[in-house]
């Protein structure tokens, strides 16, 4: 386990998990963003890593988002990933697994949404009081309204009114929602079921996501063939290798080239 100011990260069997553990809220300031940015950043260089889990310390904060008490304006410079350290993140290969140990505020629930995948423990809540404190959820304003109705982001969004983890999952933002102390243990679960994929095939799967979210589909179709991770994930020694090992019944070795 390393330690930076601010989070740990612990890195074993492919899988990297980042506790953010910043008593007593886990709010984040300008310095530990860009360590967090500097961090998930270099996942995408390090082979050893093939999914990462972001979670909070302790049980009743996730994160409460920006932290308040930080003396900085609040469009500091929060580092290569944006706020949090990979919402923001360009051309990110590394998907990121958010469990949501407590409430997630402002800034939390942005980092929440920004994972590709979510498990909550069902304590759990998502709020957005930015509104109300006479500043911005600018990344919320912007995520919220794509992955929810419009009354209903609206309603978060202006009034900070609160769901929890149950509501989140019913709406599609939760892929799991499990008992407090079962959290981790669901996570890493999903963690190694994307470790069971080939790790070109879910860069390009992250990359074509991101780039072909608004776009129609048949565009979208000629577009991706185009893409540099679309042709390094089918031309690979990895989709030989996955075709071979089904067609023999046997586990595939992932080479990642």
């Amino acid at each position: 386990m390393t330690h930076q100011p601010g989070f740990q990260v612990e890195i074993a069997d492919g899988i990297a998990v980042v506790t953010l553990d910043r008593p007593k809220a886990n709010a984040i300031d300008a310095a530990t963003s860009v360590a967090l940015g500097e961090t998930f950043a270099g996942f995408d260089r390090d082979p050893a890593v093939r999914v990462a889990i972001f979670t909070g310390a302790g049980e009743r904060f996730f994160s409460a988002g920006w932290d308040l008490t930080a003396d900085e304006a609040f469009d500091s410079d929060y580092g290569v990933g944006g706020f949090g350290g990979f919402t923001n993140l360009p051309d990110r290969r590394t998907p990121v697994i958010a469990a949501v140990n407590g409430m997630a505020v402002g800034g939390g629930f942005e980092i929440a949404m920004a994972a590709d995948l979510l498990v909550a423990a069902d304590h759990a809540q998502f709020f957005l009081p930015e509104a109300g404190l006479g500043i911005l959820p600018d990344n919320g304003a912007v995520r919220l309204p794509q992955r929810l109705p419009a009354a209903i982001a609206n309603e978060m969004l202006l009034t900070g009114r609160r769901m929890d983890a149950e509501e989140a999952a019913r709406w599609g933002l939760v892929n799991r929602v499990v008992s407090g102390a079962e959290l981790m243990t669901a996570a890493h679960q999903l963690a190694l079921d994307v470790c069971w994929a080939a790790p070109l095939s879910v860069a390009a799967i992250l990359d074509i996501g991101r780039r072909t979210a608004h776009t129609d589909p048949i565009k979208a179709m000629n577009d991706i063939r185009d893409l540099p991770s679309y042709r390094a994930a089918i031309d690979s020694d990895d989709a030989r290798e996955g075709t071979q090992a089904h067609a023999e019944r046997r586990d595939p070795v992932w080479k990642g080239r």
